[in-house]
């Protein structure tokens, strides 16, 4: 299954109202055009048509993810972090986090607090971290008991929890080499994989699950897994984000497109290829390459896959190969820009005035232009704005952005009420998509692929219309 090569370490107010926001933050002011159109018992309305951009930006909890080094041995620099974000648009960073002295006995304290430091840097930072837990890097397969991994999840739980913020997913781990379940000692060996082994390795996954927020989701390493633990039938959209196992179970390919089967990752693709790509609507799909194999690994294959399967995360570092392959085939850009969502406005007609405690009409059209949907909670903000006063009203508004499918375009026609309270005035009218955990930090906002529209001092994505408000 996984290439044999130990030295590898680990290099490798409404719902619709709510996406009406979100589509409007993308254009600039001289790619938007307006119209006077009538709006509701006669009000004036204004339509805006929006221009996309090709620029390639940081944006939260999706696409090329940086990994250098071990994370339990080698402590993150905020300052390295935060040049990913501002030099490579980078907004995720791997931590591999190494159990190896620990096979017999409970974490210590040193380890666990130098856990904490990572999370902490991550934080300051403004980035998310892909998280992953492993006894050894070799291919011995010398890990841990399923008693040990489950005390080993109770110490871990705590930080777990207290830093689901800037934890973008958990990677199974725990068994076998580079925690990714085929080479192992204690949970059947190199495919040779027992109903009790299997039952094991279960337990391991479940208690993952139950130590991690609900908000958060697990993946594993083949779809064989998730289909012998947790049945064969792909996710369908009824129960998407419904907080049951099946919900939370997603996928990660560490040798993608590295032979026909990915080197283990597939056993029969005429059934595994069609559940993956239905899972990953709803599911995080990410990993990295490990090796060169042309034609596979060129770029119409790639980015063919890609899009299939909903990959929202890929490493930049490994395989720099492969990486160098796309570069040179013309492929790597569209792939940076495409790795998990990419909204863009499209066009939107909003209210030229609005009464208090009346309804401010909108009618939006978005697209999202990456491989996949956000998989994690995202919130949706109208935000008003004062032009005299600078002062910001926000107001929640009910929708699902991880619903707004990769290809899909949406258009909402909605109404939003305004406060009874809200001052008279002039007002900016901004979309925010926070993410829920941070509320407050603007870099962990989504940002809209359109032009000019972008508020990187708070998150906003401006709508580039005014509203009255009498």
């Amino acid at each position: 299954m996984k290439r044999q090569n130990p030295g590898r370490l680990v290099l490798k107010g409404l719902t619709l109202m709510g996406l009406v926001g979100t589509l409007l933050a993308g254009a600039s002011p001289a790619s938007a055009r307006l119209a006077g159109t009538a709006g509701e018992s006669g009000t004036s309305a204004a339509s805006v048509t929006y221009t996309q951009t090709t620029e390639n930006f940081a944006n939260p909890e999706r696409g090329l993810y940086r990994h250098q080094g071990d994370c339990d041995k080698s402590d993150f620099s905020a300052a390295t972090l935060q040049g990913y974000r501002v030099n490579d648009s980078v907004s995720l960073v791997m931590c591999v986090f190494y159990l190896a002295d620990f096979k017999n006995s409970a974490i210590s304290r040193t380890a666990l607090d130098r856990l904490q430091r990572q999370f902490d840097t991550v934080r300051a930072a403004g980035l998310k971290t892909i998280v992953r837990f492993a006894y050894t890097d070799s291919t011995d397969g010398a890990d841990a008991t399923k008693d040990r991994v489950l005390s080993h999840l109770d110490q871990l739980a705590p930080y777990l929890s207290a830093n689901s913020d800037v934890v973008y997913l958990v990677q199974a781990g725990f068994v076998g080499a580079w925690g990714e379940g085929y080479y192992t000692k204690n949970f059947g060996d190199a495919g040779n994989v027992t109903t009790a082994d299997w039952a094991n390795r279960k337990a391991v996954v479940d208690k993952t699950l139950g130590v991690l927020p609900s908000t958060r989701m697990v993946q594993l390493r083949t779809p064989k897994y998730k289909r012998t633990m947790y049945g064969t039938t792909a996710l369908p959209a009824s129960q998407a984000y419904n907080g049951s196992s099946a919900a939370r179970l997603g996928h990660h390919n560490d040798c993608f497109l590295a032979s026909a089967d990915d080197y283990g990752t597939y056993e029969n693709t005429a059934v595994e290829y069609p559940y993956l790509a239905a899972e990953t609507n709803h599911l995080p799909m990410g990993g990295e390459t490990c090796g060169t194999n042309a034609p596979r690994t060129s770029c119409p294959t790639a980015l063919s896959e890609l899009k299939m399967f909903h990959w929202s995360y890929l490493n930049t570092d490994y395989e720099p190969n492969v990486i160098n392959g796309w570069r040179s085939g013309g492929c790597l850009p569209e792939i940076t820009r495409s790795l998990g969502y990419r909204f863009a406005l499209q066009s939107g007609t909003y209210p030229t005035t609005a009464s208090r405690g009346g309804t401010l009409p909108v009618s939006i059209t978005v697209k999202n232009d990456g491989f996949a949907a956000p998989f994690n909670p995202r919130g949706l903000e109208l935000v008003l704005r004062n032009t005299a006063t600078s002062q910001v009203y926000r107001l929640a508004l009910t929708g699902d952005p991880r619903t707004w499918l990769a290809g899909s375009t949406t258009t909402i026609d909605r109404s939003v009420t305004l406060p009874s309270t809200l001052p008279a005035g002039s007002y900016s009218l901004l979309l925010n998509l926070p993410d829920p955990a941070v509320p407050q930090n603007p870099l962990y906002s989504i940002r809209l692929a359109n032009a000019s529209t972008w508020e990187a001092a708070t998150g906003y994505n401006n709508l580039l219309q005014t509203v009255t408000v009498s």
